[in-house]
């Protein structure tokens, strides 16, 4: 395989001009020569002005907290999740097979899903950008699952659940592209044309030896690039560009514990759903990289709705040291221009 920020709503007040309203003009005292008599002009009281004690400076208003942190997206969704028996219905309207890599692409899916188990609410945050989740970055290549848990780590996030991957995905229409239901290469980066890896220089330890191919087989856009590569959860570059490690929620593939989502630049699934586990956990390659997630803050959140659905808890984090105890690895990226 190749390689949704709280919403803001923003009130505008119209404030509305009414009438003018002249005051008729003084023309002076009237003339007595010609008037004998005048009525009596009741009197007007006029109230003073009252003095308003100064009430000081205004208090701020407080901010309310939110439940990630700033450069994350807060997921709150229903999700039907995939079992090691039933997988979510999806019906693929246009599809190809005859492929170099093998698989069944979709390029067009009826909208809805089937779902043959409960459903659960999941509730999470997630980086909005790829590794290092920063607007017009290059995420890192060359890591290994091992290697972007660490990195997580060292921002007190983790690795996102493949789930939560998929939901960010999904978004709140649970579309299996993130723009929709067509497969769409002017959306995201994808469909990018086969570049035959030096794979000696690729996995050679020396930047020296393995950048110049590393850059040659780059066809990647800086992270938020493609505006219309972003899910309606507010995540960009979920599906190609780079394919990303996740957690997987039950032991399978060669890795056990963690598998690849979103494909990369070339014509692959790209979709939301599909997950690849025949890696080990320690592969990496030029077009893999990785995002973080994180709990919520549970005391930023209004309790859940009370609507049968049951609050999804993550398993326990267990992340396995690195069989050849290689220290963490932070990958490759181009040099700064």
């Amino acid at each position: 395989m190749w390689g949704h920020a709280p919403l803001l709503v923003l009130a505008a007040a119209a404030v509305g001009c009414g009438p003018t309203v002249e005051e008729p003009a003084y023309a002076g005292p009237p003339n007595t020569a010609m008037v004998t008599s005048v009525p009596p002009v009741p009197s007007v009281a006029i109230p003073l002005p009252v003095a308003v004690p100064d009430a000081g400076p205004l208090e701020p208003k407080l901010s309310v907290p939110s439940p990630c942190p700033d450069d994350m997206q807060f997921v709150d969704t229903v999700h039907c999740p995939d079992t090691r028996f039933v997988r979510v219905g999806l019906t693929c309207l246009r599809k190809d097979s005859n492929n170099p890599n093998h698989l069944t692409i979709c390029h067009e899916f009826r909208p809805g899903q089937r779902c043959h188990v409960d459903r659960r609410r999941q509730r999470y945050c997630i980086d909005r950008y790829e590794f290092p989740n920063a607007k017009n970055a290059h995420p890192p290549v060359m890591v290994s699952a091992y290697d972007a848990a660490g990195l997580c780590a060292e921002q007190g996030k983790r690795m996102c659940w493949e789930s939560e991957w998929t939901a960010a995905c999904e978004g709140p229409d649970l579309k299996p592209f993130p723009y929709g239901y067509q497969r769409s290469g002017k959306h995201c980066n994808i469909d990018n044309p086969y570049r035959h890896p030096n794979l000696d220089k690729v996995h050679h330890p020396k930047d020296s030896v393995r950048g110049p191919e590393l850059i040659k087989l780059d066809q990647s856009v800086l992270s938020g690039a493609m505006e219309t590569c972003k899910s309606d959860f507010g995540v960009y570059d979920l599906t190609g560009n780079f394919d990303e490690w996740v957690l997987t929620e039950r032991p399978r593939g060669k890795s056990k514990w963690a598998g690849l989502k979103g494909g990369a630049w070339g014509y692959v699934r790209n979709a939301c759903r599909p997950i690849t586990t025949s890696h080990a956990a320690r592969w990496s390659y030029y077009f893999i990289s990785f995002r973080c997630c994180k709990d919520a803050d549970s005391t930023a959140m209004a309790p859940p709705p009370d609507d049968g659905v049951a609050l999804w808890k993550p398993p326990p984090l267990r992340v396995p040291k690195h069989p050849g105890r290689k220290p963490l690895d932070r990958g490759w990226t181009p040099p700064a221009q």
